[in-house]
């Protein structure tokens, strides 16, 4: 069975000239009624309304004992919250022995939705990265307190879907496919060493698929102390549709056959057949799949005031999103 593995750096705790950090607090208070406070102030109200419905599903596999695997997901209500901020939505993979890597993902999802939106700034690449950090920096500085937790760490793969733009973070090796009038394109890349060589042209694409260092990631969150994402931003076009996925996913099927399934059901329903084939194909990894379809685009011609209805839709295959405060969150 296949482990998936970080290359990390030695560090001075690592190498016993100095001693390990205390842990931060894994989570922080998000004060939801000052922000609403602080955003309403700005005024800042929708250009454009994006209609969302978003379906996903995680899976154990076939082999795994238990799912390092997660995704999570945030969808404001409120109108300056959605204009500043957005829907934000990630998939993640731990790693790490003694379940550490089911930790390192539920604190690196968990503190970087907190972290962005916690954050007033309009700038969501700049957001992004300030959240990605702080979520390296808890993970990492957790890991390095508690001998058991010592290598955790976790892929992110996160997007934010702001009026007509889609902003999109990625470290590790967990991907996000854009599927637009019945093309699909892979729109990160892999942080791992073999997709590395590939792109070097030093190994072929049939070469890393069956390299034994396929498995071995380049970044991830919480393995080394910091950690540099890439992000991209890009507009978005009514009948698009994003795959967030796991490489417990995009291992077995190959993007023409995520775009088929994709196409042919709604999101909650895809996000279930693709789990289904992947696991049909051997499952022997984690299995998570989160599919977002762009129904509409609406400009508004005028400022709104209190909650806009219809701004989007959420569907989760086996259950529904419960309806927090002032938004809407897994």
């Amino acid at each position: 069975m296949e482990t998936k593995t970080a290359m990390q750096e030695t560090t001075t705790e690592q190498a016993g000239i100095a001693p390990a950090p205390v842990a931060k607090e894994p989570t922080m208070r998000l004060d939801r009624e000052e922000l609403r406070e602080g955003w309403a102030e700005l005024g800042r109200m929708p250009r454009i309304l994006a209609t969302l419905k978003l379906g996903a599903k995680t899976d154990l596999g076939r082999v795994r004992e238990n799912n390092e695997d997660k995704f999570d997901f945030y969808e404001p209500e409120d109108p300056a919250v959605l204009a500043t901020k957005g829907s934000f939505y990630a998939v993640a993979d731990g790693m790490g022995g003694h379940s550490a890597g089911q930790i390192a993902c539920e604190m690196a999802l968990k503190t970087v939705i907190q972290a962005y939106y916690a954050n007033p700034s309009a700038d969501v690449e700049g957001s992004l990265r300030v959240a990605i950090e702080e979520a390296n920096s808890i993970v990492y500085e957790t890991a390095q307190a508690i001998a058991e937790r010592q290598g955790m760490g976790t892929t992110l793969t996160a997007a934010v879907v702001r009026e007509g733009q889609l902003t999109v973070a990625q470290v590790g090796d967990s991907r996000a496919y854009l599927l637009r009038s019945g093309q699909i394109n892979q729109i990160t890349d892999d942080h791992s060493w073999v997709a590395e060589q590939v792109r070097l042209g030093i190994m072929t694409q049939e070469e890393a698929l069956s390299s034994p260092f396929r498995n071995i990631i380049t970044r991830s969150v919480g393995t080394s102390q910091s950690v540099e994402p890439d992000i991209l931003t890009r507009p978005l076009q009514s009948g698009d549709a994003l795959l967030i996925c796991s490489d417990g996913l995009s291992g077995y099927l190959e993007p023409p056959e995520l775009a088929e399934i994709m196409a042919a059901h709604s999101p909650s329903v895809a996000a279930m057949h693709l789990v289904d084939e992947a696991n049909r194909l051997g499952g022997r990894d984690n299995i998570t799949a989160l599919v977002l379809a762009v129904r509409a685009l609406t400009p508004l011609s005028m400022p709104a005031s209190g909650d806009m209805p219809g701004d989007s839709s959420a569907e989760e295959v086996g259950g529904r999103p419960e309806k927090r405060g002032w938004g809407r969150r897994k």
